[in-house]
């Protein structure tokens, strides 16, 4: 497996390529994503299938201007417009650590704080990293998202997380600037949304099956009009 070095390195490379294709392409006017951000501390509830919401919990969260909202739960950091980071404890006491970041415009800022980034730049190791693909309820197809386990000292933290990029499900560095140069082509900035889930005190395998258990929960406690801002599409 490449070393982290390399990986950054070859993320970095793709970034300044992604900002050059982006100074070339940028939209001559005002430009906004395409789907209307619902507000995330309504629609996010604080008690769903078996899970409740538990304060003073110490998330890994993106290094920008931080500011505390009316709502303890939720923070609104600069370059973003919304962010809830909220602890999660299910009845059998399992803890699930949540993060939604939404920012209207996936410019070069907001990618610095991808998970692989902000863990690493907040003093973590990341040891693995591989895609997976949670089946959800219905006819809907199954939600294909990123795993990392991270480690810093003692702790060791499994993370799972997907990025919506416009109307669409992103897969990597590339794929995301893929989409961002469809929309410039068009004139168009897209929006953007990342979620993510970590657990401690499990091991890799018991935390992720605990997470896509808690994913598949808070998709369907989500306002069925309001899915499409998380699993992307029309």
């Amino acid at each position: 497996m490449p070393s982290n070095r390399m990986q950054l390195g070859l993320a970095a490379a793709a970034i300044v390529m992604s900002a050059l294709l982006a100074a070339a392409l940028a939209p001559r006017g005002p430009t906004r994503g395409e789907a209307r951000a619902p507000d995330l501390s309504r629609i996010i509830p604080l008690a769903f299938a078996d899970w409740k919401y538990v304060p003073d919990i110490a998330l890994v969260i993106p290094a920008a201007d931080a500011q505390d909202d009316a709502d303890p739960s939720s923070r609104l950091y600069g370059i973003y417009d919304q962010v809830i980071g909220r602890g999660y404890r299910n009845a059998a006491g399992a803890t699930v650590m949540l993060l939604i970041a939404y920012g209207s415009a996936q410019d070069f800022k907001l990618k610095a704080h991808w998970p692989e980034f902000c863990y690493v730049a907040a003093g973590f190791r990341i040891l693995a990293k591989s895609e997976s693909a949670v089946p959800l309820s219905g006819a809907e197809r199954p939600l294909e998202l990123t795993r990392l386990i991270a480690e810093r000292e003692s702790r060791l933290e499994p993370v799972s997380y997907w990025m919506r990029v416009g109307r669409e499900i992103s897969h990597g560095i590339i794929d995301r600037q893929w989409i961002r140069l469809k929309y410039a082509l068009r004139g168009a900035v897209p929006d953007g949304v990342l979620i993510r889930t970590s657990t401690v005190g499990l091991t890799a395998q018991a935390s992720f099956e605990l997470q896509d258990r808690f994913i598949r929960d808070l998709l369907a406690a989500v306002p069925r009009g309001d899915r499409a801002f998380f699993l992307g599409g029309t």
